[in-house]
């Protein structure tokens, strides 16, 4: 072969190679909202204006029975990283300030996994996690976000980063601080008095007398106040979706790029957020998989955050690594040499081919919560499973009264009850008494009560569906390690 003929050859392998390398290229974008629940128009809800998220919507799959498997910030999202529940890897609940709770060493994160596999990883928004070193990504991007409130800078910083000339397969995790409540007037950062103080972000307001009241929150005054403002914290947060939506098909990665949309926990209000009834872990989860036609499908598989790093790797074709040899139990996460290594298990599964066509039957998948901490100063650990229409609540510290995180002790909802001092009070369709006053369990059938009202725990006639039920709940709680099921045996 001549000379000139070589290079034609090399010339046509550098084309082709490179064309072949990049539709085949497998990029990862997970989005998660702060404090977002079903407050979507996509979802239903009449009155939020989230044209973006609804935009996506119409393009990929939203699920319909999407949980995280702790309703709280920090712990949620240890979950979603990591593919296995909090309560196996030390995160018990918040990372930040006098929580101080952090993922053991052993525990190798999905950023760090991607890495290992030639991922470029960049981090733009709230990052909530500890430590650094096993929630490791390669870049930040957080100049003038605001503190993640800023959605539009959020994704103009996104956007340059996805431009940037790298051949690596990337994984972008964006994520916004709202709806979370923040400080200022209202409490969501609205800053009403500074309609220019996030630019690039029109305010959408709404008034307190059309948002609609949840039936899990009472019809008050100070209630609508606070649900009018966290209505235009969602608003805010869509404007941003739609600059990071754009900037995807404009870099060129529409075609080649999963994108999630998910949420941490419920709402910023109690009866929500840090509960594991279905306002505060039944979730949103829109999934848009490039290589198929999802659009504008629903899916009902039962699926939770324990499942998101499993689908990424699938979707990625990533294998990790066998895992490093553990210590006996009583030093659990802690690297050692002892022993051989072993295969990387999560405790999740991946959701990857309900995304297209679902494949498991809804009411044959279980799915469990583990909630223990918010802060470490809210101790209030809760197990649950759901089996079809099933759920079972184990409330483990039963005999104390349910804990607040601060951000709800102090939200103008609960200083409204506690003002009026009546635990007779409704509050939502339970009384004040009993919202904070829990049974060891609660077991309800969410196709006959839905709002989680009737208690079928002490019924003769539910006695078989209890007892199948706890001894699901407990082999699970062996098979993950969870500390909390020795309480099954002294208690």
């Amino acid at each position: 072969m001549s000379s000139l003929s070589r290079m034609l050859c090399a010339l046509v392998f550098l084309l082709f190679g490179s064309m072949t390398s990049a539709a085949s290229q497998r990029n990862v974008i997970v989005i998660v909202a702060d404090d977002l629940g079903m407050q979507m128009g996509c979802y239903g809800d009449p009155v939020a204006k989230t044209p973006n998220l609804d935009r996506l919507a119409a393009n990929g799959t939203r699920f319909q029975r999407a949980y995280c498997t702790t309703a709280s910030c920090s712990a949620s999202r240890s979950v979603l990283m990591t593919g296995l529940y909090n309560h196996a890897t030390g995160h018990f609940g918040h990372a930040h300030g006098y929580s101080h709770f952090s993922t053991y060493e052993t525990v190798r994160s999905l950023p760090v996994l991607l890495g290992e596999a030639g991922y470029r990883t960049c981090l733009v928004g709230k990052y909530h996690l500890a430590p650094e070193y096993v929630y490791k990504f390669e870049t930040q991007r957080q100049e003038g976000t605001q503190g993640g409130r800023n959605t539009v800078r959020m994704a103009q910083n996104a956007k340059a980063w996805l431009a940037e000339q790298d051949d690596r397969p990337f994984f972008l995790y964006f994520c916004p601080t709202d709806p979370h409540r923040g400080p200022g007037p209202g409490g969501f950062s609205n800053r009403p008095d500074q309609p220019d103080f996030y630019p690039g972000i029109k305010p959408v307001t709404y008034r307190a007398e059309d948002v609609p009241v949840p039936e899990w929150l009472s019809d008050r005054p100070e209630v609508r106040q606070e649900l009018a403002e966290y209505y235009q914290a969602i608003a805010r947060l869509d404007v941003g979706m739609g600059v990071l939506l754009d900037a995807v098909k404009e870099t060129g990665h529409w075609d080649d790029t999963l994108i999630l949309f998910l949420s941490d926990n419920g709402p910023p209000f109690p009866g929500a957020k840090t509960t594991l009834y279905e306002p505060g872990a039944r979730l949103p989860l829109i999934a848009r998989d490039p290589r198929g036609a999802s659009q504008g499908r629903t899916c009902d598989t039962p699926v939770t955050w324990a499942d998101v790093t499993p689908t990424v790797l699938e979707y990625c074709s990533v294998v990790p690594k066998a895992a490093p040899p553990v210590r006996p139990a009583e030093n659990v996460g802690r690297i050692s040499t002892v022993g051989a290594a072993r295969p990387y298990v999560f405790h999740g599964r991946s959701f990857l081919s309900e995304i297209q066509t679902p494949t498991t039957d809804p009411n044959e998948r279980e799915i469990y919560l583990s909630h223990t901490f918010h802060e470490i100063t809210n101790y209030y650990p809760m197990r649950a499973i759901r089996r079809g229409n099933y759920k079972l609540i184990l409330n483990l510290a039963h005999p104390l009264p349910f804990p607040f995180a601060s951000d709800l002790q102090e939200s103008p909802t609960w200083q409204g009850v506690l003002s009026r001092k009546s635990p007779t009070e409704m509050y939502g369709q339970r009384t004040v008494s009993a919202y904070l006053n829990r049974p060891r369990f609660e077991l309800y059938d969410l196709a006959a009560d839905p709002r989680e009202i009737r208690n079928l725990a002490d019924d003769p006639a539910h006695a078989d569906t209890l007892k199948s039920l706890q001894g699901k709940l407990r082999q699970w709680q062996t098979a993950t390690q969870d500390p909390w099921e020795l309480k099954w045996t002294y208690e």
